[in-house]
């Protein structure tokens, strides 16, 4: 214990500690932005005159929320402009764009995005649809994931997209029956109009930057690892913004930054890659990770299969989805970079994309041995059991999104259907990866979905989202349901792990003081009423950065 009065002491409820040699308190005492104890009513003799006390009354404190796989900058720069989130019907998304429009009659290109597949016939919208509300300016919209952009007919007579131009690399250009352009983009072909769009501004960025990190902080998160660091899609660089904020002390998280793998270039950008990396180690920001990209989604058949997609009929096809890296050359640059002490970070959502993961950490591990460099697979949407138990084997870490692993329209329209009855019940296997032993960390990918880490455990608890948008929804294979301290654990210790914050994660003596009061305890409630939790406080490294307004 301390040997003089605390800073900071929470008592007077319930601590959570996520230790599991001791799982849980009633006080702990918070000095120089360290935990200095752990326990009862000892603890309460750190009081001195100066120290702030926090009455938890009941409520809950935890270790702070980590987000393993997120993007910050971009979900601030999207809010910013045309931003269609939450919009769940084709008439709601036209109105939502028709409104920005008109209120921005000065802006040459109209852009943002967030809208919802689900919303329009087979997730794919018309640029002529688009023209109805938007006719005189080029509009370019990725969708909610990202891995699709929809553009109007002027957009594309400005790329000088035609019937003759072909799919790029990694990409697709949607087409109607004649082979014409139907103003839908796929993965790299996004790139074809997102080059022409106006670039934003390093004070665009920066201000993004500071908006969505308070919108984390009330959130009751404390780190995140930013899942794309480098130019693409029509996205500069969102680097800038972070060193800006790490050097002037407004980024009071902590991030870890993976660098972003450009898929047409091969190892000769790993020098680039060193070089950014200790440019970027600046206050609270490290960027020790290197992001590969190695498929698409499943809702766009981009996913990479091992075997191939089902047509509307229920009936294969010849198509089993897309590899952006060649899994040979995988093999190479992951050895590579893993001698050279980068984390890798795969994007990885198809059984083919995660075999190709796992096999290229595997030649890591045989040619470098095993070393701490902690390799996640962010996604995870199918996985083939028998690659189940090598997570745990080769030291990879599971990074889930959990809130995709329900019952939705997206899920139930455009992913089963094609994905057939038996690869569907593989999907997003929490459980099956938990009772293997394979450590889960957890992330949301904001702005693809909501960056609120309690209703991602609600989900992972459930299988079912929270509040009126799961209601009367069936479970979404129950046996991949996780309990709530698993759930809690992969979002604090399961992804300070990932982001090699080792003095974070749980409520320990001598770990940062990064840590978040909940208004309840949700332990003491029923599984389904998790999403109704919400942070109240945020504290890292002992300074509150966030109060609730009736805190």
């Amino acid at each position: 214990m301390s040997a003089g009065p605390a800073d900071l002491v929470f008592t007077g409820g319930s601590i959570a500690t996520l230790d599991p040699a001791r799982s849980r308190a009633t006080t702990v005492a918070v000095t120089g932005g360290r935990i200095s104890a752990v326990g009862h009513d000892e603890v309460r003799e750190l009081i001195g005159t100066r120290t702030e006390v926090v009455d938890l009354t009941g409520r809950l404190l935890l270790p702070g929320f980590q987000d393993a796989h997120i993007h910050p900058v971009v979900a601030g720069l999207e809010y910013a402009r045309c931003n269609l989130t939450g919009t769940s019907d084709a008439a709601a998304t036209l109105a939502a764009i028709r409104s920005y429009a008109g209120a921005h009659p000065e802006l040459p290109w109209i852009v943002g995005g967030g809208w919802s597949m689900e919303a329009f016939d087979g997730g794919t919208p018309t640029a002529q649809l688009l023209d109805t509300v938007v006719r005189d300016r080029p509009v370019f919209l990725p969708n909610r994931d990202h891995h699709g952009a929809w553009a109007n007919t002027r957009a594309l007579d400005l790329a000088g997209i035609t019937r003759d131009t072909p799919d790029p690399v990694g990409g697709r250009i949607e087409r109607d029956a004649d082979g014409a352009p139907t103003g839908m983009l796929q993965e790299s072909a996004m790139e074809l109009v997102g080059c022409h769009t106006p670039q934003h501004t390093p004070d665009d960025r920066l201000k993004a930057l500071l908006h969505a990190q308070q919108h984390l902080h009330s959130l009751g998160i404390t780190a995140w690892q930013d899942a794309l660091l480098g130019d693409t899609s029509g996205i500069s660089d969102v680097s800038d913004a972070y060193l800006t904020a790490a050097g002037d002390g407004s980024l009071t998280a902590r991030v870890a930054g993976a660098l972003w793998w450009d898929r047409d270039r091969g190892a000769e950008q790993v020098p680039d890659l060193l070089r950014r990396r200790s440019l970027l180690r600046v206050g609270r920001m490290r960027a020790d990770t290197v992001k590969i990209m190695l498929d698409g989604v499943a809702e766009s058949r981009t996913a990479a299969m091992i075997s191939p997609y089902l047509d509307g009929c229920g009936c294969a096809t010849a198509h089993s989805g897309t590899s952006f890296v060649d899994p040979d050359e995988l093999r190479g640059y992951v050895t590579e970079l893993d001698a050279l002490g980068f984390q890798v970070h795969f994007h990885a959502l198809g059984d083919r994309a995660v075999r190709d993961a796992l096999d290229a950490v595997d030649a890591a591990r045989t040619t470098n041995g095993f070393r701490d460099t902690r390799p996640h697979l962010a996604h995870l949407q199918v996985v083939d059991p028998g690659d189940i138990p090598r997570f745990r084997a080769l030291g990879v870490t599971a990074n889930m999104q959990p809130l995709w692993a329900a019952h939705e329209p997206q899920m139930d329209e455009l992913t089963i259907p094609f994905l057939g009855d038996e690869r569907s019940r593989r999907q997003y296997p929490f459980g099956s990866l938990l009772r293997s032993g394979a450590t889960l960390a957890a992330g949301s990918d904001w702005p693809v979905s909501s960056a609120d880490p309690i209703h991602g455990i609600h989900v992972a608890v459930n299988r079912v989202l929270p509040g009126r948008d799961g209601q009367g929804r069936p479970v979404f294979l129950p046996e991949q349901r996780i309990d709530l301290t698993a759930a809690l654990t992969a979002y604090t210790a399961g992804s300070a792990y990932v982001n090699h914050l080792d003095d974070t994660g749980s409520i320990e003596v001598g770990k940062l003081a990064d840590l978040v009061v909940l208004d309840r305890d949700p332990f003491t409630g029923t599984a389904d009423a998790i999403g109704e939790t919400r942070a109240v406080l945020t504290y890292v490294g002992g300074d509150r950065v966030y109060t609730a307004p009736d805190a």
